[in-house]
């Protein structure tokens, strides 16, 4: 089974920019839909951007559409999260999980298969 590992997180100011990067360790992303959540301190988790295994699909939530951009490499064995334009209220632990699933549809209420250990982000005012 795929592992997921989270890199690219950490400190900015509000306005900055930050590359997320969730990679399949001991496989690839053959037939996996990826999505994007975060938690910050409190408060539920929540979705933030899914991409189909096919990359047709994609789903980003309402708070981070048009800031935030999920891609998704040839190889296979690495999901991209682009965050531009990032407030304090982005601040969280930003996790990545895996399924084979055709698609996006009701991504964040989905019981995800696999799960990384999240990065952290925190964005200053």
């Amino acid at each position: 089974q795929v592992q997921l590992v989270e890199s690219g997180g950490g400190l900015v100011q509000s306005g900055g920019s930050l590359r997320l990067s969730c990679a399949a360790s001991g496989g690839t992303f053959d037939h996996e839909t990826i999505g994007w959540f975060r938690q910050a301190p409190g408060k539920e988790r929540e979705g933030v951007s899914c991409i189909s295994s096919g990359g047709g699909n994609i789903k980003y939530a309402d708070s981070v559409k048009g800031r935030f951009t999920i891609s998704r490499d040839k190889a296979k064995i690495t999901v991209y999260l682009q965050m531009n334009t990032l407030k304090p209220e982005d601040t969280a632990t930003y996790y990545c999980a895996a399924d084979k699933i055709p698609h996006c549809e009701g991504y964040g209420d989905y019981d995800w298969d696999v799960w990384g250990l999240g990065t952290q982000v925190t964005v200053s005012s």
